[in-house]
């Protein structure tokens, strides 16, 4: 296995207001943009060169990335002008593999963190001579999720929508958005409109009589298109819950970025991240929550499982919990601002003017 294609070209509405002025991929978890952790686990695995399927914001990838010699890759991009969805975006790019028609290639969606052993996924397609190759992974509660079931020897059956009764919960097999396709069936996906390969492709593939394996993987596992997902995933890669070799720094409570300042009675616990040019002052407690560049957590501010964006600002003595705060925002002192609570990019909210308690 030598190539990848890497899928980041969606929207991120459901991370909004992060994804305002940031492609998903790009906001940082850990320290890094979430995709360098992607790059580096499939670098460890083998991938030589990846090609990035980008669309929204797709002007940002480039100069970051750069042609990927300084993570060890080659990386191209192919930008849609409209989107395509995951099949269309997959075929779209398929003129810059280098892969023969029987070679696999390695597929991810961008805004999934797992510990999947890329090499095991690989070498089950060569062995059982599977057309795709599905990472499968367990959940407690299937029902947001297409289940994947399988015979006994992994190999799929079926593909469900997301079930609606208990009667429809065949399985507790989910598409993980990890694939190896044969390089022939990628050519074999319509070009130039919008493809689904979970709604399209791989039910077509199945009513032809094609081989779709499934790899059931349960090691670590989280989709990240919320801001709780997001700001959970962060902490878990700081807290070494789950692994990257992209993570600037050593596993443990706390990840400082180094023109980071954090006052020293200042307290950082829970896989809490403060980013590079960020500074929380005295007397602030942030646990498990992502203070991306720049931003200023101000005396006595109480931050959990929070993301405040990049130069916001969070005033004295405000509570945040499961909160999260644009880019330029700011929330003055005295705020308490609790679950699900989005701040939006440049807001202003006025000292003590959100509460949830009395003001005693």
């Amino acid at each position: 296995m030598t190539e990848a294609i890497l899928l980041v070209g969606g929207k991120g509405t459901r991370l909004r207001p992060l994804t305002v002025h940031t492609p998903k991929p790009m906001v940082p978890a850990a320290g890094v943009p979430f995709l360098t952790h992607q790059l580096a686990r499939a670098k460890a695995a083998g991938v030589d060169h990846i090609v990035l399927a980008t669309s929204y914001l797709a002007e940002v990838f480039e100069p970051y990335f750069g042609d990927g010699s300084a993570l060890g890759l080659s990386i191209e991009y192919v930008t849609e002008e409209e989107p395509l969805g995951t099949g269309g975006a997959i075929r779209n790019v398929a003129s810059r593999l280098h892969s023969g028609p029987d070679e696999p290639v390695l597929i991810f969606n961008g805004d999934i963190l797992t510990g999947l052993d890329i090499r095991a996924l690989v070498d089950t397609h060569r062995s059982t001579g599977a057309d795709v190759s599905l990472h499968l992974t367990k959940v407690t509660d299937p029902r947001a999720y297409g289940l994947v079931p399988t015979d006994e020897t992994g190999r799929v059956l079926a593909f469900l929508e997301k079930p609606q009764t208990p009667e429809e919960i065949v399985t507790d097999q989910i598409n993980a958005g990890a694939y190896v396709f044969r390089r022939s069936v990628i050519d074999s996906i319509p070009l130039g409109r919008p493809v689904s390969v979970e709604r399209e492709t791989f039910p077509d593939l199945l009513a032809a009589g094609a081989h779709l394996q499934g790899m059931v993987d349960s090691t670590y596992w989280l989709d990240l298109g919320t801001p709780a997902a997001f700001v959970r995933g962060s902490a878990d890669l700081v807290l070494g819950r789950a692994p990257s070799p992209a993570v600037p720094g050593r596993c443990g409570d706390r990840l400082v970025l180094p023109t980071a300042t954090v006052a020293p009675d200042a307290k950082l616990t829970g896989g809490t991240v403060v980013g590079e040019g960020a500074f929380v002052a005295e007397g602030a407690r942030v646990f498990g929550s992502t203070i991306l560049p720049g931003a200023v957590i101000e005396p006595g501010a109480v931050i959990t499982d929070s993301l405040i964006g990049t130069k916001a600002r969070v005033g004295e003595r405000s509570v945040l919990t499961g909160t999260v705060v644009g880019d330029g925002a700011i929330v003055g002192p005295d705020n308490e601002l609790r679950e699900g609570v989005r701040v939006w990019c440049d807001a202003r909210i006025p000292a003590g003017a959100v509460r949830f308690s009395s003001d005693q």
